[in-house]
């Protein structure tokens, strides 16, 4: 890249960081240091404010960066992304939303453990939430890396590493000093930055095609480098039993993983109702949606324009598909107009990775603080100066997760960030949802059962990519010298989610004690009607 994409591009990087830096000094002059305050923003949002940011919270690297790449290099197959992350909110609409926003507080356990005993209960769910967390943060932050090496001409180690660093360092700033305030309006503005830059470059691609999408279509075949096999299924995911079953695996996941995500579901407790929070719900499934559609037209478009050839030349996992599209669409390297677009987007998509970034960093803290170490430390019936020492000890995990997250990042950057998001899917959905399905719905469900259930899917989900093709064994591994990949798929969900709702079943089959008929019918009556919700 020119020093013209290299300048605009920072100085509209530091536009950016500039005015989230600044929501944050103004979010922190206001907070309280209550609980509620950092952890839910007061419950103060409205559900358009708030369907934004769960928007913004949704639309990650994965969502501007991983998958219009997958497109552009699978056709048809990279497809399934999309329509994967779409269905999942539908999931998240009609199932969820709603019984959270009643039952909850702040996290995920909350909702879990409110009929049960609380402290296992705690420690499990939080240990399964930060371990999403610290999965979909390493995606964000390979999704940097990449950027950082495309603007400047593919940058060596160091380069990156300072980018995944500095990503890292002022997430730990938005968190610790702007807590949930701060995080949701800096989701907002990257929310509307994202959707208008999609659309002008979907636009764009509409353009160049004149308004034809068949004849976008049969262009990206034609330069993908496969003809008709890019516009039919199979490509990436069908060639073997192996592939037919990884497609299965990575749907599962995509599908029922967003359910379990704790930083997505801690945004229903930022407004004030369950109406509200059904109404943000609706807010954010149509600007998904509409997100969801110009993806498929620009992984299409970076095909059509680019070639799969000069896509992997620019990295082999897709990443920087939709910058260079950019750069093309704009007229090419050297060109004003490009060198403006590919610095635009370049900054969106960075803005991008920084807000989601914040997000899940609150969520993972908040898990540490509020239910790990709230459950082994704070005693019981405590009052507000042990709340405040909860805030407290959240800040300082933030430091923590941001670390362990940056170490990981490093160690995975060669790989799609859409597709390590798919791996936080699946560890959600095996780990997350069954506990929350059993927990809202089964009258008989127990402690144990809740313990097991989130065990029985967590272990086994980290324990098979740890033994998959994705650690070892392919020269695209994280230890591509190494070979201990014993188990086939890629994703491992087609395994491990079953295994969670089996271990849940089981565990309130043979658990000792009775369920809590009363707290369950307490529950129930709770989640349905908002009765007794804070």
């Amino acid at each position: 890249m020119t020093g013209d994409h290299r300048t605009l591009a920072m100085v509209l990087f530091g536009a950016f960081i500039a005015v989230t830096l600044a929501i944050t000094t103004w979010a922190g002059r206001r907070r309280h240091g209550s609980p509620e305050e950092f952890y839910a923003g007061g419950r103060l949002f409205s559900p358009m404010e708030n369907g934004f940011a769960i928007a913004g919270d949704h639309l990650s690297a994965a969502s501007f960066l991983g998958v219009p790449g997958l497109i552009a290099l699978f056709g048809y197959d990279g497809v399934l992304y999309c329509v994967g992350f779409l269905v999942a909110w539908l999931v998240v609409l009609f199932l969820v939303a709603e019984l959270v926003r009643n039952c909850g507080r702040f996290t995920l356990a909350d909702v879990v453990a409110a009929r049960m005993r609380e402290r296992p209960v705690r420690i499990a769910s939080g240990a399964a939430s930060v371990t999403v967390s610290v999965l979909y943060l390493v995606a964000q932050m390979v999704g940097a890396g990449s950027l950082v090496a495309l603007l400047l001409d593919g940058a060596g180690t160091q380069a990156r590493t300072g980018m995944v660093v500095a990503v890292g360092a002022l997430m730990v700033v938005y968190v610790a000093f702007g807590g949930m305030r701060a995080t949701t309006w800096i989701q907002i503005v990257k929310a509307v930055l994202l959707l208008g830059g999609a659309a002008a470059l979907t636009a764009l691609v509409l353009l160049r095609f004149h308004g034809d999408i068949g004849a976008l279509l049969n262009t990206a075949a034609q330069h993908s480098g496969h003809g008709g096999e890019f516009l039919a299924p199979g490509l990436k995911y069908g060639r073997t039993w192996t592939s037919r079953l990884d497609f299965i695996s990575l749907g599962l996941a995509l599908v029922l993983g967003t359910a379990g995500l704790p930083h997505i579901l801690a945004r229903f407790s930022t407004v004030p109702t369950a109406r509200a929070a059904r109404r943000s719900a609706v807010w954010s499934i149509g600007l998904i949606g509409g997100f969801s559609l110009m993806t498929i037209l620009l992984g299409f478009g970076a095909a059509a324009v680019l070639g799969g050839d000069a896509v992997r030349a620019s990295g082999t996992a897709g990443n920087t598909a939709v910058p260079l599209l950019a750069l093309h669409l704009g007229g090419g390297a050297g060109s004003t107009g490009g060198t403006v677009l590919f610095a635009v987007v370049a900054a969106v998509a960075f803005a991008t990775i920084l807000a989601v970034v914040a997000g899940i960093t609150l969520a993972s803290s908040a898990s540490v603080a509020h239910d790990l170490y709230a459950s082994l430390r704070r005693p019981r019936g405590a009052g507000r100066s042990a709340q405040d020492g909860e805030v407290t000890v959240a800040r300082i995990a933030a430091v923590g997760v941001g670390a362990v997250a940056i170490g990981l990042a490093l160690l995975a950057r060669d790989l799609n960030v859409a597709f390590l998001v798919g791996l936080a899917f699946a560890v959600a959905a095996s780990a997350n949802l069954p506990a929350l399905l059993y927990a809202l719905f089964w009258r008989r469900f127990t402690t144990r059962g809740a313990v097991w259930s989130v065990y029985g899917g967590l272990l086994p989900a980290i324990t098979l990519v740890a033994l998959s093709p994705v650690v070892s064994g392919t020269p695209e591994s994280l230890f591509p010298g190494r070979d201990f990949a014993y188990f086939p798929l890629d994703n491992p969900g087609v395994v491990s989610i079953p295994l969670g709702f089996l271990m849940g079943w089981l565990g309130t089959v043979l658990s000792p004690e009775a369920a809590d008929r009363a707290r369950h019918a307490e529950t129930e009556v709770r989640s349905l009607t908002g009765a007794g919700a804070v």
